[in-house]
């Protein structure tokens, strides 16, 4: 088998042409080129299996990128070039590059990103992305929404720029965190997380900056922060936004300045550290509301990261689900149990308000509620055998209506066939019935009650 062919198109006084890059290797056939023109043909021709793009300014490599995909829209064009930012990268990224690669990218992690567009171009499902993406594994879904999130950790996880990932409660935004931090140079090293709002005020500074002994009232030692803790690493900053004022203002110069001193002390410490902060609440409002520090958000956002809610990802459901299963089976020590396609579909159709964190206490629940069973079913994850709108049911409303009819009447007579049609389905079991309706059951006996003066509803116990 011939070696696949790839077009290396850089400027004439592009670093990248510069002679310490060797370019041979035994898989690839590699061809440096200076002009577009010839790129751009070489493409057409069909000759050519991927292109590695070193050009100097922003807007030649927007030029270049849309030239060659022009003649080929599914042709791997990698970018690599030390100038090229990481906000950069994801524009190239959006506009149809394969990825990007930086100043701090060797020769050798290059080839690898044209080996894996070689694979996935040659294959057109692509080999699995976890054994050359080990990261990925935090990310489960591939969903047009995730693989969007995934692209950008792809991109700026090489990169030592902060980034503020925002989201709802329980969207996985640590799980990203991490991702970003296994997809850096950093991720031999353990990521440090500290939840800011679980800190008291009072020794939120300590667990960030450390202190030494003295430094205050039960200081009887020297304590490392958790900042020098992730030293050459990298600190996961959670619900930021919780953060005291005062203390944002101290962040704020460590994150400018690269150093820190300890409480108590005046000595500057140098660090080399990747801040990663998130924030479930709107940190542009915090500022109108002067909550929050306006150059502190800023100093932050240097690369925005939004988790989607569960709601606009519901073709990973299914996949979280498995996920959470085996998880689940794993740390019980029991064997992997399934799921109905009839449950499934249910729960895809359900509105998930706590995002993933909520789903993944559902099916711990319905693990704990199957008992020895394999299979698991709606009742398992505490739905109603039956859908809950009864409402839907012909006999629940009148064919056709009087011209003139009470309102309450109408309303009083059309929630008695409600709750007729529930107790009748549960054979006059209350408790079921209220949770078939979605009501306390303490609300649906006051509402039987309500009723027992209009007609023959039994409201025995």
């Amino acid at each position: 088998m011939p070696p696949q062919r790839v077009l290396w198109f850089a400027n004439e006084d592009s670093p990248a042409m510069d002679s310490r890059h060797g370019i041979e290797h035994p898989d690839l056939e590699i061809t440096r080129v200076t002009d577009l023109a010839e790129t751009v043909a070489e493409v057409r021709s069909g000759a050519v299996d991927c292109v590695l793009v070193s050009a100097e300014s922003r807007v030649d490599r927007e030029i270049i990128l849309e030239a060659l995909l022009a003649q080929d829209s599914g042709m791997p064009v990698i970018f690599w070039h030390r100038e090229l930012s990481a906000r950069e990268a994801i524009e190239l990224v959006r506009e149809g590059a394969y990825t990007c690669h930086g100043d701090r990218d060797k020769w050798d992690d290059v080839i690898a990103s044209v080996k894996q567009a070689l694979e996935r171009r040659s294959h057109r499902k692509g080999p699995d992305p976890d054994a050359s993406e080990p990261w990925r594994r935090e990310l489960v879904g591939i969903s047009p929404a995730m693989e969007d999130v995934a692209n950008t950790i792809r991109l700026v996880g090489p990169f030592r720029c902060t980034v503020l990932i925002t989201g709802g409660t329980g969207t996985g935004k640590e799980m990203a965190a991490r991702a970003l931090h296994n997809a850096s140079p950093r991720a031999p090293q353990p990521i440090v997380a500290v939840n800011c709002s679980a800190v008291p005020e009072s020794l939120l500074e300590a667990e960030l900056f450390g202190h030494v002994k003295g430094a205050f009232t039960g200081a009887t030692n020297h304590r490392v922060g958790r900042f020098e803790q992730a030293h050459r690493s990298t600190i996961f900053l959670d619900e930021i936004g919780d953060m005291p004022l005062e203390l944002q203002a101290k962040l704020l110069r460590v994150l400018q300045e690269r150093e820190l001193q300890r409480l108590g002390s005046s000595d500057t410490i140098k660090i080399d550290v990747r801040v990663i902060a998130a924030s479930n609440t709107n940190l542009p409002d915090l500022v109108r509301q002067g909550k929050f520090r306006e150059d502190l958000y800023y100093r932050l956002n240097v690369v925005p990261l939004e988790m989607p809610p569960l709601r606009k990802r519901v073709s990973d459901i299914p996949l979280l689900v498995d996920h959470f299963i085996t998880k689940v089976c794993e740390g019980e020590g029991i064997p992997p149990k399934q799921v109905t396609p009839k449950t499934l579909q249910r729960l895809a159709n359900l509105p998930w308000p706590g995002n993933v964190r909520q789903l993944e206490n559902a099916v711990e629940k319905a693990i704990a509620m199957s008992g020895p069973r394999e299979i698991l079913h709606g009742a398992d994850f505490g739905l109603a055998d039956s859908h809950k709108l009864v409402i839907a049911e012909p006999s629940a409303m009148p064919a056709s209506l009087p011209e003139e009819m009470d309102f309450a009447t109408a309303v009083s007579q059309f929630e008695r066939a409600i709750l007729e049609g529930a107790l009748a389905k549960t054979g006059g079991n209350k408790t079921a019935a209220a949770e078939l309706l979605g009501l306390k059951r303490t609300t649906l006996i006051m509402k039987l009650r309500g009723l027992h003066g209009g007609g023959s509803l039994t409201i025995a116990s």
